[in-house]
């Protein structure tokens, strides 16, 4: 690695109980949270259908952190312009979802958000070489995106490494993102391949401890990779 980054840890609300969002917010935050992941889903890129802008919208209202807004639907430049004005901080498209990858990368920053190009467990690193002098952040699917609380693919640690270096060369400031399946017992895994962004969706939000104690304990498993 270029050079080591802070790793930073990114609840995602999609196994949350939106019932008591401010609070799970909240108590996200209380936690240490550095950033609040969003999942969009349009049942047509994935088997199924989350939320649109009016909840990025309302979570903008909930916290001052930076909106972390991943858009797994088909044609996400149609979108990014909505997106933006509903007040998300980093906008995420799939490289498999739009065959105007670049393009929409500059949608993205052209309207003053940093832009990240996300890859499915099936797509090569290679698929986006092209595109990462002109990104922020690069997110590897460490499983099949639709659900959540999916099991951690375990051939995605060899493919982050591969990333990571990749990006040291055309991207070293930007940031190398994963998402799905981690937890406690393996974030020191993804750490060690090059990841610094981590995306932990039922580790945080589960009826066995309140998000504040499973942040806390995260964060404990990070300290000891460092």
């Amino acid at each position: 690695m270029v050079e080591s980054k802070p790793v930073k840890l990114a609840p995602s609300i999609l196994t949350a109980d939106f019932g008591h969002l401010a609070d799970q917010i909240a108590a996200a935050e209380a936690g240490g949270a550095d950033l609040i992941h969003l999942d969009v889903m349009d049942g047509r890129f994935v088997p199924n259908i989350t939320f649109g802008t009016l909840i990025v919208h309302t979570m903008r209202q909930l916290t001052r952190l930076p909106l972390d807004v991943h858009l797994m639907i088909e044609e996400p430049e149609r979108y990014i312009a909505e997106f933006a004005e509903a007040g998300s901080d980093i906008i995420t498209v799939h490289a498999e979802a739009t065959p105007h990858l670049h393009r929409a990368v500059q949608q993205i920053t052209g309207l003053g958000r940093r832009a990240g190009i996300a890859l499915n467990p099936g797509t090569p690193n290679e698929a986006v070489r092209e595109v990462l002098p002109f990104v922020d952040q690069v997110l590897v699917m460490t499983v099949n995106p639709g659900f959540g609380s999916q099991r951690f693919i375990e051939t995605m640690t060899a493919k982050i490494r591969r990333m990571r270096k990749m990006m040291d060369e055309l991207c070293p400031l930007a940031d190398l993102q994963v998402d799905g399946g981690i937890y406690a017992g393996n974030i020191a895994d993804v750490i060690y391949a090059g990841a610094n962004v981590i995306v932990v969706g039922s580790a945080v939000f589960n009826k066995t401890a309140t998000p504040t104690e499973n942040l806390a304990q995260l964060r404990q498993a990070v300290a000891e990779t460092l």
